[in-house]
């Protein structure tokens, strides 16, 4: 009987090396695995965050060079007194109307003569010219027509179109392109500003 019993401790003692073998393999193969895993996750996570930092400084320059290609330059219209088209009874409006336009690479030139002016020269320099005046020389050739679209786009409205935020909108935006075909790709319209806008 002792005989018959060693051969089955035997087995059980194999079944449980066995077993303790196979749970330990598996314990070292999961962490090989969980440690393997963990080592890539946080290299992609780390290229993401790297990639998403890439692509804000990206937009925040975008948004930046925008925001300098919005900048132009003030054109005041000065005001206007017209008769609306209201049937009914005559409305008058008063409004003042200034343009912002688009800047060229011409307007400012002291500053690429600045940029240029590293070697010394002989004569004296050229009286320094208001780029401002200039620019306000260019424009004024192109006033009357300017004014002239003003007043044939608002004085086609009536009071009541020109009462709403949207009605202001819609007569800006059609200012806008009036203006764009007068200048003629010289300069462009950037924005329509209203300064005083009474309606009696």
């Amino acid at each position: 009987m002792a005989d018959n019993e060693k051969p089955t401790d035997g087995k059980q003692q194999d079944i449980t090396k066995f077993l303790i073998m196979t749970l330990a393999s598996i314990v070292i193969m999961f962490i090989v695995f969980a440690g393997v895993n963990y080592v890539i996750m946080e290299n992609l996570i780390s290229q993401k965050i790297s990639t998403l930092n890439l692509s804000q400084e990206e937009l925040s320059e975008g948004e930046g060079e925008e925001d300098e290609i919005q900048k132009g330059i003030i054109v005041d219209l000065g005001d206007f007194i017209l008769n609306l088209c209201d049937e009914n009874q005559k409305k008058y409006l008063k409004v003042n109307v200034a343009l912002e336009v688009t800047k060229k690479d011409t307007d400012f030139p002291e500053q690429t003569e600045e940029k240029s002016s590293g070697h010394g020269g002989h004569g004296a320099a050229p009286a320094p010219v208001d780029p401002m005046e200039a620019i306000q020389k260019e424009m004024n050739q192109y006033k009357p027509a300017i004014r002239d679209a003003v007043i044939t786009n608002l004085s086609s409205k009536t009071s009541t179109e020109l009462a709403t935020a949207a009605g202001k909108e819609l007569a800006k935006e059609q200012i806008t392109n009036d203006v764009n075909a007068i200048l003629g790709g010289e300069r462009e319209v950037l924005r329509v500003s209203f300064g005083q806008f009474i309606i009696q």
